[in-house]
């Protein structure tokens, strides 16, 4: 049985390369991600912008009963 040094040489070189893009691809996706997501999406808006979601005590007065509430999510989604 032969063993080819050329060979093995250019199978590590080539896996070397490999695993070097990989690494650059996964952290330029990292890098892609963290430009077009917000830190924090979750956080108090900025400017004229206002916050839909409010913490109450949980009556249903102000949006009406429960039932209205849930035929308004379901018919707007929202």
């Amino acid at each position: 049985m032969v063993i080819s040094l050329r060979k093995w040489m250019m199978f590590i070189k080539l896996a070397i390369v490999f695993l070097a893009l990989s690494l650059f691809f996964y952290k330029m996706i990292g890098w892609f991600d963290t430009w077009i997501f917000p830190a924090d999406k979750y956080g108090t808006p900025q400017g004229a912008a206002v916050k839909a979601f409010h913490h109450g005590d949980g009556s249903a007065t102000e949006g009406g009963s429960l039932l209205e509430r849930l035929k308004t999510f379901y018919w707007y989604g929202e």
